[in-house]
């Protein structure tokens, strides 16, 4: 068994499965992740996201696999029968691009739903991850990045019902530099967008950028209740310093948690939980779980 201090992963996403009363975290988990040929993803479980098991192999790459490095954030949704993760893959030669992923059960192993990304090959994009609209209609949220336009945005592509490619162009939804808590001279982050409807219906979205202590989440709201916003930003970051790319997720005793990686400095990174509350209309931190 190995405690949250002792796992290091970047990139969190808890994905809870009730009728197993398990809880599974995906995340970064190569330990070169910023130079060298990837491995791929690892995956622990928990039945009470204090004491975990693993890791486990949740996917490797084929051979021939397009991509060799920068395999990061898997997210896992149960859709339609089946898991599909949601992850980003870089070659030298490509642009790195978020691809799905399907397996029969949470652990894996996951195989290439088909052999290309789903965000546009000419984009350098990221941290794609699934939202189904008011009309049961799939899309991916993404990052298309800093490093390529400077002021990173948020986009959303509609996607096929089967997941397999994007049935739509992509839109902006806003830029890194829109909200008041960013910092930067010309270069904008933006990273790991992971969407929440609250308990009114409002539409939220966490992502998380550079902030006045370093790397940090904020949040975001449509005004409309639609993906497609217009979105408005809070004004200070809901974790502001050393840690970020967020989401959320409710325990099997029905408590809102929010993990991250924190501190964002490699290779200490550490999956953190915090309780969180909504109020007034947006998300406040509570306890370190």
């Amino acid at each position: 068994m190995l405690k949250n201090d002792e796992i290091r992963i970047r990139d969190p996403f808890i994905l809870p499965v009730a009728s197993e009363q398990t809880y599974y975290l995906f995340g970064t988990t190569d330990d070169n992740v910023w130079e060298g040929t990837a491995t791929g993803f690892d995956v622990y479980t928990s039945k009470d996201l204090t004491n975990w098991d693993g890791p486990y192999p949740a996917y490797r790459p084929y051979k021939n696999f397009w991509a060799d490095r920068h395999f990061w954030a898997p997210e896992v949704y149960f859709y339609q029968g089946r898991y599909y993760m949601f992850a980003s893959f870089k070659s030298e030669d490509r642009c790195r691009g978020t691809q799905v992923l399907v397996a029969d059960k949470p652990v894996g192993p996951f195989t290439l739903l088909t052999d290309d990304p789903v965000t546009p090959k000419d984009w350098e994009c990221l941290d794609g991850t699934l939202y189904i609209d008011e009309l049961d209609n799939p899309w991916m949220i993404f990052c298309h990045e800093w490093l390529q336009i400077e002021d990173g945005t948020i986009c959303a592509i509609p996607l096929s019902s089967c997941l397999s490619k994007a049935s739509g162009e992509p839109v902006t939804l806003f830029s890194a530099s829109n909200a008041k808590w960013t910092r930067g001279d010309k270069n904008y982050v933006t990273d790991g967008p992971y969407l929440y409807k609250n308990s009114q219906g409002v539409l939220l979205m966490l992502w998380s950028s550079i902030g006045d202590n370093g790397y940090a989440i904020g949040i975001s709201r449509s005004t409309t209740g639609s993906i497609l916003g217009p979105w408005d930003h809070d004004e200070t970051p809901l974790f502001g310093e050393n840690g970020g790319h967020g989401m959320l997720f409710r325990s099997f005793q029905d408590e809102l948690l929010l993990t991250i990686h924190s501190p964002n400095r490699s290779p200490n990174e550490r999956p953190v939980l915090f309780s969180v509350k909504e109020e007034s209309g947006t998300l406040v931190l509570g306890e370190q779980r």
